[in-house]
């Protein structure tokens, strides 16, 4: 059968691409199309230098920097794409991949990391957070998302199968397009990630700073824990105002290589993970190393991590984002961190190894593929 990949956009190797690169190892003869590639020459190794399909915005007017400006035409450009002759269609979609065109003969398989966070749920965290809470070009964006949310929902009519990243995601696609979806949990290179046993006496948190991160929290919260050490990795544009905040007990490192993070993931006491995230990639890979999360209870930290109430448990969970329920946390873990072993974290994080997500994923289109085959041939 052929078949065709549609990803958003390829600029980077973020969360995305590697479940796009897990999904060209399942299907190396795929074709792959996306709105725009700027991937450098030296970072193509995981789409497998395949020749990728682009749309228009490929040439558009400062497209390589600024092609998010262009979200309003994303809808059309999609739309462009001749997908005629393919049998089966896989959309790679956390914005308007899902839209592309298909017919009553092709399948379409839609692995969705979220419906368009901006345009739904999240769209006031999005607007305030980007300096379009009121005014002129404010309102101008409620009614482009408007648009989009329209568009988004009248095409998930296009996709025969919904696959989400976690059952939090699931209930977000339910929710916007009251579609089902079978949950495949994204590939993690946890074996990049060795086993360490022997921890040192700090606590760790690693993330880009942003907002919603919220290692600012977590920062304030371990100022008030004077007698605890705190080691932040990471840079972004909230470093500064997380280090006018920050006690003595808390080290910022700034920006490091992969290296020196695996080191400090392998040595740390525990990872505080404070975000509430649609699935959570840090977790595991400090899961990986054998070191317990303590995390806020949401998201698909919930799948990823086993509290104490499970049998094995792997962390500690705090109900909400604030510093005195982090403090909390923190605390119980350091009573009951007896109950969770290196090991057990290790083999909780092996869950979710790109061989696992290959076979489920392998599996799941072929019977789909089955399904349909004898549903049209009827």
């Amino acid at each position: 059968m052929k078949i065709a990949i549609v990803h958003d956009w390829l600029v980077t190797y973020a969360g995305s691409e590697r479940v796009l690169e897990q999904m060209l190892n399942v299907f190396p003869e795929a074709d792959l199309f996306s709105l725009i590639d700027f991937l450098p020459k030296d970072n193509r190794d995981f789409i497998k230098n395949k020749e990728v399909h682009t749309s228009f915005i490929q040439d558009m007017p400062f497209a390589k920097k600024r092609y998010r400006q262009y979200l309003p035409l994303m809808p059309l450009a999609v739309e462009q794409f001749d997908l005629s002759s393919y049998d089966v269609v896989i959309s790679s979609s956390h914005a308007v991949a899902k839209g592309v065109l298909t017919g009553p003969d092709q399948l379409h398989l839609c692995m969705c990391y979220s419906p368009i966070r901006y345009a739904w749920d999240m769209q006031h965290q999005y607007l305030n957070e980007s300096g379009l809470g009121r005014g002129l070009k404010g309102w101008i964006a409620r009614c482009l998302l408007h648009h989009i949310r329209n568009w988004d929902y009248r095409t998930a009519n296009g996709v025969d199968e919904f696959i989400a990243i976690s059952n939090f995601i699931a209930r977000r696609i339910w929710k916007v397009y009251r579609r089902e979806s079978s949950v495949i949990y994204p590939p993690v290179d946890v074996h990049k990630f060795t086993l360490c046993e022997k921890k040192q006496n700090f606590y760790l948190t690693a993330s880009r700073m942003v907002s919603y991160k919220k290692i600012d929290l977590i920062a304030e919260a371990f100022t008030q824990m004077p007698d605890k050490k705190l080691v932040i990795i990471g840079d972004g544009p909230d470093y500064k105002k997380i280090q006018a905040k920050v006690g003595p007990n808390v080290e910022l490192l700034g920006y490091q290589s992969f290296e020196v993070l695996k080191e400090y993931m392998q040595q740390a006491k525990a990872f505080i993970f404070a975000a509430e995230e649609d699935f959570g990639i840090t977790p595991l890979e400090a899961q990986a190393c054998g070191t317990p999360v303590i995390a806020f209870w949401k998201g698909g930290a919930l799948e990823t991590i086993n509290g104490l109430d499970s049998l094995i448990p792997t962390g500690v969970f705090f109900g909400n984002q604030s510093i005195q329920s982090i403090v909390e946390a923190v605390n119980t873990f350091e009573q009951e961190q007896y109950k969770i072993t290196p090991n057990a974290c290790r083999d909780n994080a092996l869950r979710f190894a790109p061989d696992c997500f290959r076979q489920q994923f392998s599996d799941y289109v072929y019977k789909q593929i089955e399904i349909f085959t004898k549903k049209n041939s009827n």
